[in-house]
């Protein structure tokens, strides 16, 4: 097992940075390009990290705390975020985003005691038992996991262009595990 508290925390920490210098000034075509129907663009990902920091890591870290497994977690709804009527320029997301991160991260850090907690389980709706330290581990990949979705899909947007060098281009490449 690799998971360290402090190694995640450095992911979690880095995220919305990292996604405001790749996305924020980009133009239009790079931040609402995706891969067809029923698959989301860089603002459908940023709105969906911002409902993940308010609807899912922190609550359910919070139950497992306070509650243990004596109660399942709400289930998250992935996709509470097009539910949303009002439209931010990519730049208010990314911000929100950062915002919401900064004090998750600072709670995170008064709330766990990596040497006491990490152990502890809660109730996953659909899983069952999980641990808190599963918890931060899912939540560090989920950031990964978004990097890279919010990657192959602009790139996905230059595929027919690049020609036969597509044939170099892992991002490319499906992976067969």
């Amino acid at each position: 097992m690799n998971f360290d508290f402090e190694e995640a925390i450095e992911i979690l920490e880095r995220t919305p940075r990292t996604l405001e210098v790749f996305l924020s000034g980009l133009s239009e075509g790079w931040l609402e390009c995706n891969e067809g129907d029923d698959t989301w663009n860089a603002y459908e990902v940023i709105g969906h990290l911002v409902e993940a920091e308010i609807s899912d890591w922190m609550p359910r870290l919070e139950m497992i705390l306070s509650k243990g497994e004596s109660e399942p977690f709400p289930p998250f709804d992935r996709f509470a975020h097009l539910q949303k009527t009002q439209v931010q320029s990519i730049d208010a997301l990314l911000m929100e985003f950062q915002k919401l991160r900064k004090d998750n991260i600072q709670k995170l850090w008064d709330l766990v005691d990596p040497s006491q907690h990490l152990e502890l389980t809660g109730m996953h709706p659909e899983f069952g038992p999980v641990r808190l330290k599963e918890l931060l581990a899912t939540w560090t990949v989920h950031d990964l996991t978004h990097i890279s979705q919010i990657v192959r899909v602009m790139a996905e947007r230059y595929k027919e262009d690049v020609g036969p060098w597509s044939a170099y281009l892992g991002i490319y490449r499906k992976r067969t595990d």
